[in-house]
Order: C-alpha cells, then structure tokens, then sequence
C-alpha cells in the first residue's frame, strides 16, 4: 500500500517554491540577471515581440480585408482597381480622422512613435521609450496601412517591442547595458517575425538601434531573433516575403560598374525620398499653422490626397509587396516603373506628412525595386551582349534605396537575401548597397531616422562624443554654495556681472562653448526669476568637473562597445 503524501506536507512544499520564486525575483529585480536569466529573458521578450508583430500585421490584413472587400491581401492593389472611385477615397478619409482623434489623445504632440524614437531611448533614455504613446502609435499604424495609407509596418512594430522591452526593463529595475541590450532584443525579435529574416533582424538591432556589435549583446539578441522567427514561420511557414522566377545571375562581371552606377543612383534617390518627407512635412506645418486647421484632422486631409491618388493609382495602398515583387520578377515596364516610383514617393511623403502611422521600412525596398528595375530595362537594353536579367538590377537597387534611408548596409543586404531566398548574386547586391550608402550618408545625417532625429536637435548621427554632454544637466554637475570647493560667493556675483554664468537647467552641451569662449575656470549657475528679480545663485559649474563627467561618460560608452 503506497504512502499518500500528507495535507501539511504538501503546503509546506507549496510555500518552499513560493519562497524560493519570491526570493528569485527579488534577487533578479535587485541585482539584475545572470547570463542565464538574462538569455531566458531574452527568450521570453522575444517570443512576446513576436507575437506582437504577428498579430499587428494579421490587424493591418484584417482590416484591409474588411475595408476594400479583397480576399487575397496580398493582390489588395490589382483588386483596388475594381471598385468603385469613392470607395477608394472615403476610405483612407474615415481612416485618417480616427488615427487624428488617437493621436490627439494619446500623444502629447500628434505624431507616431518609430524607429527613431528607439533609437533615442537606446542612446539617452537607459533603453526606454514612451509607453502610452507607443501604444496608441501601433494602433494609429495599424489603421493608417489598414485603411490604405501608403506607409511600412516594420518601423511601428519595432517601438512596440521597444514598449515591450520597457515594461520588463521596469519590472527587473534594468539599467544601462542590461535595458539596452533587452531592447535590442526586442527590436531584433520584431524585424525577424515581419520580415522571416533571422539573421538581418539581429543585426539590424545591433547596427541600428544599439549602434555597436558588442560581444555581450550577440547571445540573447540572435535568441530573441531565433524566436521572432519561429513566430513567423508557425503562421506563414518557412516561405520567403517575395518569389523570384529564375535565378539571377550576372552576364559577365564586366557588368559590375553598371551596378556601381546604379547604386549611385539609387543613393540619390534615396536622398530625394527623405527630404521629400520632410519637405512636405514643414509645408504641411506651415499650411496647418496658415489655415488654422486642428491637428487631428490633419491625417484626415492627408487621407483625402491619398484616396485622390489610389482612385488612379492603387498601387500606393498599404505596404505595397504587390507592386514590390512585380518589379522584381520584371512585370513591369519600364514608364510603368518611373512613374510607380514618382507616385509612391508622393504618397509616402504625404502620409507621413500628414501625421497618420507607418515607417519607411517597406517603402524604401518598393521605391528601390522599381528604380533598379528601370535602370535595369535601360542598361540592359543597350548593351545586351553583356548584361544580365533586368530583375537583377531590381534586387540591387531594392537593397540599394532601403541601406541608404535605413542607414543599415549590412542588415538591409541580408533583408534583401532573406526576403527573396537568392544568395548567388551577392556580389551585385552588395556593389550597389556599398555605394549608395556612401553617397547618401553624405547629403543626410547618416539615415533617415538619425536625421529625424537631428531636425529635433538630438544629435546622435556625429556619435557618443556629440550627444554624451546633452544626457547632463548643469545642476547635477555643480558644486553648491555648501561645498567647500565651490567658488566664494562674491566671485560668483562678479562672474555674473560679466555675463559668465548659466542656467541649471541647461546641460553641458549649453555649457561648453561657453568654457571655450570665455575662457573660464568656472561659470556661475543660477535660477532665473521674475522680471525685475535679481537671479538666484544655485552653485558654480568647474571646467574640470564638466570634462571629468564627460569623460566618465565617454569611458563607459567605450566599455559597453567592445565588452
């Protein structure tokens, strides 16, 4: 006869493993993870990014579906032609307003929240991003690509995975490399379960958001990537984004200066896409501001142009994969291309202009493709005898146009392989990303992202040594009047005499230049009160302290970079 466990028992082990899960967790929260812990983190972010991704982009088809009545989302474009021209307007009108109304509520300034918002919480804000904003951008995006705006789901999904990563961050009480590092996790997750490319979303994450390939970040980043991907593949399967007919080859490697031709061209085109963005972003402030127009129906009047253009251009709707795999395996013309090229610039340009959701992700690839498809019908039709196929030139410049504006060589080139499955014309691909990237990185801030973020004056794109002394404010820096190293009162009411002296709500960005100016061994730090009140002295700010935190900060940079 077998021995039952008794009742006590058995609650003594139960409150064992209760104890032991709360002594874990507080240990985790307060020293921070292991590597083990932290590689099952990874884990478990990734998984969570995933399914994030998955479900955004099976919300954007469902509501693509719903809208315009097509049964293959994939063929949203060529069905789009068949309906009637005001369902193709009202359409992304009712969609623009009810992404203005989210906006409106839920962020403090009207727009989404991208890829370059990660990348600003990756380098000044201990791997945050904003929460309640980022969730109300996923669902505003969501709508936008839903309702036919003409924008890329890749950028949206990545700062959900960033909210992602921030919740956890907060729960374990994460900081520094630990929170950047579980960003990049989430970010590489996200891109591999959009895209299926494992191994270019793990890069992305390290080239883009992190801005290093440090050792230290590789492990749990390709882990959360692996686990992006599964997500992916246990819905679509192990199937490439688009289906290339034949192998592509190259005619003769004579050939390889025409791909260094169109990878110039393709970096001015690349050029030509950003500063159409925000071009017409500043044309569409300064005719808001004109006209008074509230800034929730902002996306509702960029919703009406682009409804305009899809009655005779239904190629802008959505991601645009259709019009992206008919340029690569050579359906299109070569007008057919020029003007798809033109349009879908505009259409880009005004969506996000217009303040309505989306990234450039899949856009730069669609402009791409049809620029290398046109510059391809072109070479190869003049000098045949030694050219390839012209859907070639269409897979070099759709890596070509979206390294430039992504500001991603390296990852974008694996995008492109992983997307199409063709590994055999490498060389081309990577003689036009080459090229490209180094064309345009000249004309912009590097990328698109670091040159949005550059219009916002946060100056990320020079490197650590440019944006390090804008992540300290002046107060923490001083010494107090209470410190008996602080500079005598009497000379900190002379130096402000002599106009030395500085806000302590000013970071050392502000303070700098004024050291090289002035020539000073100290500033005075004061609060400014009313008009006609004399300033509060809050301490003085030493040269050598701000150079010291400066170089702390650079020390420590450099440690996480090559650790």
């Amino acid at each position: 006869m077998v021995d039952r466990p008794q009742p006590g028992l058995i609650k003594g082990q139960l409150r064992d493993v209760a104890a032991a899960c709360k002594a874990g967790w507080e240990t985790l929260r307060d020293e921070g993870p292991g590597q083990l812990q932290f590689w099952f983190i990874a884990l478990v972010i990734g998984i969570a990014a995933g399914f994030a991704a998955l479900l955004f982009r099976m919300g954007i088809e469902g509501l693509q579906s719903t809208l315009y009545g097509a049964e293959d989302i994939k063929m949203i474009h060529s069905f789009a032609e068949t309906l009637e021209w005001y369902h193709v307007l009202v359409i992304p009108i009712i969609g623009g307003l009810i992404v203005g109304i989210i906006l409106n509520r839920f962020t403090d300034d009207g727009r989404v929240r991208s890829v370059a918002d990660v990348i600003e919480g990756a380098a000044l804000r201990d791997g945050r991003v904003e929460t309640k904003a980022g969730l109300a951008s996923a669902l505003a995006s969501m709508i936008t690509l839903g309702s036919g705006g003409s924008t890329g789901r890749e950028g949206p999904v990545v700062h959900l995975a960033g909210v992602i990563a921030t919740w956890v961050s907060n729960r374990i009480d994460a900081s520094g490399i630990t929170a950047r590092d579980l960003l990049g996790c989430a970010v590489a997750a996200a891109v591999s379960a959009s895209f299926n490319a494992p191994i270019a979303g793990a890069l992305f994450a390290m080239e883009v958001v992190l801005r290093h390939f440090a050792m230290h970040a590789f492990a749990p980043i390709v882990i959360a990537s692996a686990a992006g991907t599964v997500i992916n593949r246990w819905q679509f399967g192990d199937v490439t984004e688009f289906a290339l007919p034949t192998q592509n080859e190259l005619g003769f490697y004579v050939e390889l200066p025409a791909f260094l031709l169109l990878g110039l061209l393709c970096g001015l085109v690349a050029v030509l896409f950003m500063r159409a963005i925000f071009w017409t972003d500043d044309l569409g402030t300064q005719l808001q501001r004109r006209v008074g127009l509230p800034r929730f129906l902002r996306p509702a009047v960029a919703g009406a142009l682009l409804g305009g253009i899809a009655i005779f251009y239904p190629h802008i709707i959505g991601v645009g994969y259709e019009t992206t795999s008919a340029a690569l395996t050579g359906e299109l013309l070569l007008w057919d291309a020029i003007v798809f090229t033109v349009i879908k610039t505009a259409a880009v340009a005004i969506t996000m202009a217009g303040r309505m959701g989306g990234g450039v992700f899949s856009p730069s690839p669609m402009v791409g493709a049809l620029t290398g498809l046109a510059f391809g019908l072109i070479a190869t039709g003049i000098f045949p005898e030694v050219s390839g196929a012209e859907t070639l030139y269409a897979l070099a410049g759709m890596g070509a146009v979206a390294a430039a504006v992504l500001g991603a060589p390296i990852s974008t080139t694996l995008i492109v392989f992983e997307l199409t499955g063709d590994w055999q014309t490498g060389l081309a691909v990577m003689v036009a990303v080459s090229t490209s990237t180094a064309l345009a990185s000249k004309l912009v801030d590097r990328s698109f992202f670091l040159t949005q973020l550059e219009r916002k004056n946060i100056h990320l794109a020079a490197g650590p040594q440019a944006y390090l002394l804008s992540m300290f404010r002046v107060a923490n820096v001083m010494r107090k009047p209470d410190d008996p190293t602080c500079a005598p009162t009497d000379e900190l009411w002379d130096a402000i005499a002599e106009g030395h002296y500085i806000s302590g709500n000013e970071t050392l960005e502000a303070a700098m230049p004024v050291f090289e100016r002035k020539n000073r061994r100290f500033l005075a730090v004061v609060s400014f009160g009313d008009k006609g009140e004399p300033p509060e002295i809050l301490g003085a700010l030493f040269q050598v302290d701000a150079l010291k935190a400066y170089n702390r900060a650079l020390a420590a940079t450099a440690a996480e970079e090559h650790s």
